[in-house]
């Protein structure tokens, strides 16, 4: 199967690639403005065909012991190493982040992320059998939820497809992933994977599609039993409102504004190089990146040079090229997005380094045609201003100075958003107390952005709920019964005078 081929459509259902029957749509690349594919998109017809396929694949997965289906995640993870290349190559292409970054990054974590669903499906977790009430034996099962719909965003599209289908269909699930229509391609390639790799038809479905009409009709549908989305905050509201009008479960991983809190006992090389790798990841299109620095007063001015400094050497360029640090934006409306809040930002803060489309590239390419815009920082901006507060979402950070600890802390938990964080300091005392008070789902010591298969992604407050990864992701895609035997076989048993007759 060549995974790459995508002449047949780009809607995935019941194994089989096919048309939509919506109105075309391009798939542009963000480096040039070329055409990556043109595709139509799905209708709710479409999204129709797809949840009825996963309905029937769903007893025959749900049935497959943990075994067969940790084999077949086992040979997924096969499939994706041999289509390494192309995964890599096809995401540059449509998302516009550096070939280096895909290669290195999104690739290899999508591999082993299906490799620890392989070995987790085999894991299920529960409270030990035992006569809890003296008189019967009782037990869990963990069982599917059902069918599946999820939505996932266009900054990563391959690892998102592998966040939402593989603890769905690890757990015994079918689903119906629809992906950002500016980036479904890898997504697509990821369901052809499942295929190759003997994943029956019907339990990986993909529907490309408009949010408003394919993507609600899939929330709502009533044949779906449980919702997974990630993306902005705004949106997900939007999903949880159609969602509870049918009592479904839901899962929001949604936006995030990373605080970055330097201490003044910090290892200031170390904390200017991360605040520099965890801003510009991904374009800074990472609902994880750094966004807010917080830097003790003492190392402020230090800081704010050292960042300026090495923001002025990252290299700009085409994607392709593997010398190249930062590629485009995604597209042209959202790197005039963040350029707007840049510009905005001048009334009341100041732009140090970066804030201007660049021309070319670091060896001297034109870069006009395409998405891109510079690693920018802005400093002596208010803590309530758009800057620090909205999700820019691009290769902006903001850095800001406090003096005390209480006040370091209090600053980086003063927004809507609760997603991940970091705090720099060599000491035990002050990052144990980071941790334990910053109000998000992941806090990194000394570090920042680094992610393990093995442990959960998911945020506090406004950035949602529910786990990505790990062995908890898994369980949230299982739906837990109790079974009690009576071990007494007493046809009368005392209990039944509380309800009739005297003892």
């Amino acid at each position: 199967m060549d995974l790459t081929d995508f002449g047949a459509g780009a809607q995935y259902i019941a194994g089989r690639q096919r048309p939509g029957n919506g109105e075309p749509f391009q798939v542009v690349n963000p480096a040039d403005g070329s055409v990556v594919e043109q595709v139509a998109l799905a209708t709710t017809a479409d999204v129709d065909t797809a949840v009825a396929a996963a309905r029937a694949a769903l007893p025959g997965w749900a049935a497959a012991t943990p075994g067969a289906r940790s084999e077949a995640l086992t040979r997924l993870a096969a499939v994706l190493t041999r289509a390494g290349d192309d995964l890599a190559r096809v995401e540059t292409a449509q998302t516009g982040k550096p070939v280096r970054l895909a290669t290195e990054f999104d690739v290899p974590g999508t591999v082993d992320n299906a490799a620890f669903f392989a070995g987790a499906a085999r894991n299920l977790e529960g409270k030990a059998a035992g006569e809890y009430s003296g008189d019967h034996t009782s037990y869990v099962r963990r069982e599917p939820v059902g069918v599946v719909g999820s939505i996932s965003p266009w900054n990563y599209p391959l690892q998102m497809a592998a966040w939402k289908v593989l603890p769905a269909i690890a757990a015994g699930n079918t689903i119906v992933l629809k992906p950002a229509e500016l980036t479904p391609l890898t997504s697509l390639m990821f369901a052809k994977a499942c295929t190759e790799a003997g994943i029956p038809d019907g339990v990986v479905n993909v529907v490309t599609g408009a949010g408003r009409t394919a993507g609600e009709h899939l929330v709502a549908h009533p044949d779906v039993a449980m919702v997974s989305f990630t993306g902005s905050t705004a949106v997900g509201r939007r999903v949880a409102e159609l969602a509870v009008a049918g009592v479904k479960r839901t899962h929001l991983e949604l936006g995030g504004k990373a605080p970055f809190v330097v201490f003044d006992d910090a290892d200031l090389d170390a904390a200017v190089h991360g605040a520099v790798a965890a801003s510009l990841i991904n374009g800074g299109q990472d609902c994880t990146a750094a966004t807010r620095a917080y830097v003790q007063r003492p190392l402020y001015d230090a800081f704010v040079a050292g960042v300026a400094e090495l923001y002025a050497a990252v290299r700009v360029g085409d994607p392709l090229d593997p010398r190249t640090d930062l590629g485009p934006l995604v597209s042209y409306t959202h790197r005039d997005r963040v350029a707007g809040f840049v510009e905005r930002a001048r009334a009341y803060a100041t732009v140090v380094t970066g804030g201007r489309i660049p021309a070319k590239g670091h060896d001297g390419t034109d870069l006009t045609r395409g998405a891109y815009y510079p690693p920018t920082l802005i400093a002596d901006a208010a803590q309530d201003s758009e800057v620090v507060q909205g999700e820019v979402f691009g290769p902006v950070l903001v850095v800001l100075p406090f003096d005390t600890d209480d006040e370091g802390l209090r600053l980086a938990n003063d927004t809507p958003y609760g997603l991940a964080a970091s705090a720099w300091t060599t000491n035990v005392h002050r990052s144990l107390r980071a941790t334990r008070e910053i109000a998000a789902g992941c806090v990194w010591v000394n570090d920042h952005i680094p992610i393990i298969s093995e442990m959960p992604h998911g945020g506090y407050k406004a950035s949602g709920y529910g786990k990505d990864m790990s062995q908890y992701s898994l369980d949230e895609y299982t739906q837990v019964k109790h079974v009690m035997f009576d071990t007494t076989a007493v046809a009368r048993k005392d209990w039944h005078r509380t309800v009739f007759g005297d003892r």
